[in-house]
């Protein structure tokens, strides 16, 4: 028998196969996978394994030997691995050719904390990044992909003095820094505290391994479901669905790094609810965000307008109602370029009203945000997740921010911004924290019981000797749970939406000021006195715009694409377009015939009657069309009025 001809047996045939397998790693957006394979297979048929491992069609993607997508494998040829040149252990990249599996660009650094969205989602206030046909498309929060693009170093200049070298050399003295420098951050004026979160991305992808074994985890309170080694809890338990005990560190970054009001108009209008009523008073802040030029990669929110949503409040409490029109709210806003960047509310007593004066009752000696405050800022910061793609879930955090309206140690209104932690954020999504009764300082970790099993969590203290213990969070210090964000206003004022003398009525502030309430004679009225300014002026004011969209009388939430559109990107030709559409006039004829209705009201300046929209036009409850009064049928539907 020939040589070649032997057939391989026994202990030769296993030292034979061994030497003819091999392992290709494959990387994706997806992830890394392994591909067992051997070196006489042929690229078509290591193909159909990788459709096979990651589900993808023989066109949905192509595989590349090199990272920048450089010498493409052929998928339909026959030459074996190994006259390839891919050999045991080497790596292949696969990139996509459809949205299906999303990265980021080539130029584009990929340790930026960008989310890969489906092409279908549409998210408010987010951006795409769009390239070729046969290139992924990105999607995220604007100002991450924004951020993503940039280095982020500290560069500084040459020292005169201690650096030794030429113009063209770098030392340690001259070096650019990377944006987590602690050093560099603590003689910030004034010193910062928590680095941007961009900044620890970077922080945890440097190094020679450029984070790749990093992951983000969010916390879970839960048992893990699924576990079928026992009876569900109270009845058992295991380490494999048990969740960890917790232990609150002080957390190190913070996802926005300021919160800065366009102007001074957009806080003063909130504050004049407390100011005539006493009552505290809750809004909802819309604006957008933008690089925070002071620190390393840093985001700023911007506050363009206050939505106060339906609530009642007293000097010392604060309920907020059912909002039927928050999906609207947030749907106009998107329309203008708006997100919903965070939450204020007043905590405001009076100390000497001849002063004007008010009282210092958040300090370091009380309290900064009570249990309560700390509970509402995490479930508004779980509904509001921060797009990571470093986390599994696709998120981690959140940019949402938490602004108090109180007295400073110069007893004047002092806005103070601040956000809940990760780890409180978890404990809130799990339902683990409490409130304590007379010490708005201090919460409360749930116990375990039948119905819920809570995981222990500790917090570390110095003893009066200077020594490091663990304790049990029953009571909990909330300051392990705060983050401080600095709140300001600009030097050079800012003006989205206009600043009228006689502005429109806030919504839902009927039932707290008389004098601001939102209905058809308040529109006649706001029309009447300002129709000497320019149309786009007079119709850029955010709860003018809402109340367009919203009022049972003539909704136009369907027909206004074209006004917000104009309003956005301050068009004056466009919303004058828009006067010209039937909506429009419809609109104006009905504020004509409730200023009709009340000739002398309404030369005087004085309120309108609240029957004067009914009296002259009434609306069908079938098709909405607007009738004349004393009809007692609808002129297109012929259907009664009642």
């Amino acid at each position: 028998m020939k040589e070649s001809e032997r057939f391989v047996t026994g202990n030769d045939a296993l030292q034979f196969m061994m030497a003819e397998s091999m392992t290709i790693r494959v990387q994706s957006p997806e992830g890394t996978k392994r591909i067992c394979s051997t070196k006489r297979e042929s690229a078509s048929v290591f193909v159909k394994k990788v459709e096979k491992e990651f589900g993808f069609s023989d066109d949905g993607f192509t595989l590349f030997k090199g990272r920048n997508k450089t010498d493409a494998v052929n998928h339909k040829s026959r030459l074996s691995l190994t006259a390839m040149d891919i050999k045991h252990g080497d790596m292949l990249y696969l990139i996509p050719n459809t949205v299906r599996s999303m990265s980021p660009p080539d130029n584009m650094d990929t340790s930026g904390p960008w989310l890969p969205r489906p092409a279908s989602t549409s998210v408010p206030g987010t951006s795409s990044v769009l390239q070729s046909s046969q290139q992924p498309v990105l999607e995220g929060d604007e100002i991450d992909v924004c951020l993503a693009k940039q280095d982020g170093k500290i560069y500084r200049s040459r020292d005169a003095q201690l650096c030794r070298h030429g113009p063209m050399g770098k030392c340690v003295h001259c070096v650019p820094l990377e944006p987590f420098d602690e050093d560099y951050l603590n003689h910030l004026d004034p010193p910062v505290k928590h680095m941007s979160f961009h900044a620890y991305i970077r922080k945890l992808t440097g190094g020679a391994d450029k984070g790749k074994f990093v992951a983000l985890e969010n916390i879970s309170c839960k048992i893990k479901a699924g576990c079928e080694g026992h009876s569900p809890w109270p009845d058992g338990i295991c380490t494999k669905c048990q969740p960890s005990a917790i232990t609150l560190n002080r957390q190190k970054y913070r996802a926005v790094d300021n919160v800065m009001f366009e102007n001074y108009t957009i806080a003063d209008r909130f504050l004049n609810s407390w100011r005539r009523t006493g009552g505290q008073r809750l809004g909802y802040l819309y604006g957008r965000y933008a690089e925070h030029k002071d620190i390393p990669l840093g985001i700023r929110a911007e506050v363009a307008a206050i939505y106060e949503p339906p609530q009642e409040g007293s000097a010392n409490s604060l309920d907020l109602l059912p909002d039927p029109e928050a999906e609207i709210v947030d749907e106009i806003a998107a329309k203008l370029g708006l997100r919903k960047v965070g939450w204020i509310f007043t905590d405001l007593l009076t100390e000497d009203r001849t002063q004007g004066t008010v009282k210092y009752i958040r300090h370091k000696d009380s309290h900064f945000l009570s249990a309560e405050e700390c509970i509402m800022a995490g479930d508004l910061q779980n509904r509001h997740p921060n797009p990571c793609h470093l986390s599994s879930g696709g998120h981690f955090g959140s940019k949402l921010v938490t602004v108090v309206a109180t007295g400073g140690p110069d007893n004047q209104v002092h806005f103070e911004g601040y956000q809940v932690s990760n780890q409180c954020m978890a404990l809130v999504r799990d339902d683990c924290l409490l409130p304590t009764l007379d010490a708005p300082e201090l919460g409360y970790v749930k116990e375990s019981s039948s119905e819920q099993y809570i995981p222990d969590v500790f917090y570390k203290v110095k003893d009066k000797f200077g020594n490091e213990i663990t304790q049990l969070a029953r009571p909990l210090p909330l300051e392990y749970l705060i983050i401080d964000v600095p709140t300001a206003f600009p030097r050079e004022p800012m003006f989205t939406f206009s600043v009228l003398k006689d502005p429109f009525p806030i919504e839902h502030r009927e039932f707290v000021i008389t004098a601001e309430t939102q209905d058809f004679n308040s529109l006649a009225k706001y029309f009447r006195d300002h129709k000497t300014s320019p149309f786009l002026e007079m119709v850029s004011d955010f709860h003018l715009l809402l109340f367009l969209a919203t009022n049972d009388v003539m909704p136009l939430r369907e027909h206004m694409d074209f006004l917000l559109d104009a309003v956005r990107n301050k068009d004056e030709a466009l919303a004058r377009h828009f006067t010209k559409s039937e909506h429009w006039g419809t609109l104006d004829e009905l504020c004509k015939n409730v200023l009709l209705q009340n000739p002398r009201e309404s030369s005087a300046g004085q309120p309108l009657s609240s029957s004067s929209v009914g009296s002259s036009v009434w609306s069908c409850q079938h098709c909405t069309f607007m009738n004349q009064s004393g009809t007692m049928q609808c002129e297109v539907c012929s259907l009664p009025r009642s």
